[in-house]
């Protein structure tokens, strides 16, 4: 497994980090993740604080997502369109929706099946990112990209992604 670590010094260097990984899934040369089946899959994990959802306003800026993008913690998934950009050959349009899944509420794993998980994951024209992913481990498929937040100081964060 790749994997690769970065230190951010303030906010707006996580969402630019998040921007930046979602240019790369979106470039079709530069293909994170190629061949899978179903959905692409960004579990992040880590504490209160640690970063996830300003890395995901930045990774949905990325994608071209004008929505402004708030924890799903009470409603557990919110859903967005993915703009196609007809006049940029630089960028797919293989993904048509992106879901941002928050399972910090979630007790057992099998919760989230009520909410169409198992179909949202297996169709690969969605991008799934789940903060509190470690809380449905169990039924995610072995293909995803892994992010790990760690406070390091006030505005620090270290971010491991793994591959």
């Amino acid at each position: 497994m790749n994997s690769s670590t970065f230190i951010t010094k303030v906010s707006t260097q996580t969402k630019k980090l998040g921007g930046i990984l979602a240019k790369e899934i979106l470039t079709p040369h530069q293909y994170i993740g190629g061949g899978q089946k179903g959905a692409f899959i960004l579990g992040l994990k880590g504490d209160l604080g640690g970063g996830k959802t300003t890395f995901l306003q930045g990774f949905a800026k990325g994608l071209g997502i004008k929505e402004k993008i708030l924890s799903p913690t009470f409603v557990i998934m919110r859903k967005f369109k993915i703009p196609i950009r007809a006049n940029s050959y630089s960028y797919s349009s293989r993904f048509a929706y992106f879901y941002h899944i928050d399972c910090y509420r979630i007790a057992k794993s099998k919760e989230i099946l009520n909410l169409g998980f198992k179909e949202i994951i297996s169709n690969p024209q969605n991008i799934v990112a789940i903060e509190w992913v470690d809380k449905i481990k169990n039924i995610l498929p072995r293909k995803k990209i892994m992010l790990e937040f760690e406070v390091i100081g006030k505005n620090r964060r270290k971010i491991k992604i793994a591959l």
